[in-house]
């Protein structure tokens, strides 16, 4: 009972420091980049006290393209490290660049799942060179219900190695009507049904990232109850494909916005797309490209596309976020701006 009751008062008392650091966070925005890394993966947040994490690197070669592209984001945060390294899972879309990256910018701690699951080639190659460079400095293991103990926003563990959350984040339990409608989908063996998902907290604004997470594991996280609640931000699962983004979780989280981290010719299928789209509360769908092997009807209008040529610049979309729940999103291309209200 003793360590119940002290277990307890260090969960409150770890609460009451979050709020204070919030509050102390006082009217500057949570800033974030979507990076364009060309249908991989890139999410740069630098809170308002200055702390960064980002979550994914980018692909390996094209002579550093994708590091470079972080390193001026970064620069453009106001941001000279990396605090945090947050790597979903071990797919070189998403983990390929971490070489390079770290060859241009300082990293703090690295974040991962634990060890690479999937017997392939490539991933084992990939989880090798991560290990390598994550062995120079600090590196921390996460499971389901862990928290990422960032500066003034809460930072939830949904998913890693295969595993979700075994109780409802607070506010959130209410059952799925959905669970009965849709359709039991195959397992899936390699390490995208293995990406370390998380949920960002800022005051009132909340934003989603389940990295490759396929669509028998985001069913976990919301049947028969949602486990999670609602966001204001999505960004599409596994690049907008169709093996991801299932209704019964995107319908459950009723987001505002949602941005599509696709690349020219990787991400945006048609059908998720329109459940995208289509979800209930949805304002808006932001996109890092022109998907070119869709069609104009599946693309959203060119003013919320960074990126309309398979050969680009790799403009960024940035948000910025404020404690109330209301955030800004910017095009850098176009340097067209929508805000979205609470």
């Amino acid at each position: 009972m003793r360590s119940v009751v002290r277990g307890f008062i260090l969960q409150a008392f770890a609460c009451a420091l979050f709020s204070a650091a919030v509050v102390g966070a006082g009217s500057k925005p949570l800033q974030i980049f979507f990076v364009d890394v060309e249908g991989g993966q890139a999410t740069l947040i630098v809170t308002p006290s200055g702390q960064s994490m980002l979550i994914d690197t980018g692909w390996p070669g094209f002579d550093g393209r994708d590091a470079g592209r972080i390193v001026s984001a970064a620069k453009a945060a106001g941001a000279d490290r990396i605090d945090y390294v947050l790597i979903t899972h071990f797919h070189r879309d998403h983990v390929g660049g971490m070489t390079q990256l770290a060859s241009q910018i300082k990293i703090g701690t690295f974040v991962d799942h634990g060890p690479n699951m999937e017997d392939a080639a490539d991933t084992r190659e990939d989880f090798a060179a991560y290990e390598k460079v994550a062995a120079h400095s600090k590196r921390l293991i996460v499971k389901p219900s862990d928290q990422i103990p960032m500066k003034d926003i809460r930072v939830d563990v949904l998913t890693a190695a295969g595993e979700h959350l075994s109780a409802a984040l607070p506010g959130a339990g209410q059952p799925n009507p959905l669970c009965a409608s849709e359709p039991e989908a195959a397992a899936d063996a390699t390490e995208n049904a293995r990406s370390l998902g998380s949920l960002i907290t800022f005051g009132k604004f909340r934003l989603i990232d389940l990295g490759d997470l396929t669509k028998r594991k985001e069913r976990d996280l919301v049947c028969p109850n949602n486990l999670i609640g609602t966001v204001d931000l999505y960004l599409t699962t596994h690049h907008g494909l169709n093996q991801s983004n299932a209704k019964v979780i995107v319908d459950a989280l009723h987001p505002r916005v949602s941005i599509m981290n696709n690349g020219a010719h990787k991400g945006g299928s048609p059908d998720a797309w329109e459940t995208i789209r289509n979800s209930p509360e949805l304002q808006d769908l932001w996109q890092l490209h022109y998907a070119l092997d869709s069609n104009k009807a599946h693309n959203v209008q060119e003013m919320f596309i960074a990126n309309l040529d398979e050969k680009c610049e790799g403009k960024y979309i940035k948000v910025s976020a404020d404690l109330d729940g209301t955030f800004t999103v910017l095009n850098s291309r176009n340097s067209y701006t929508k805000t979205y209200s609470k």
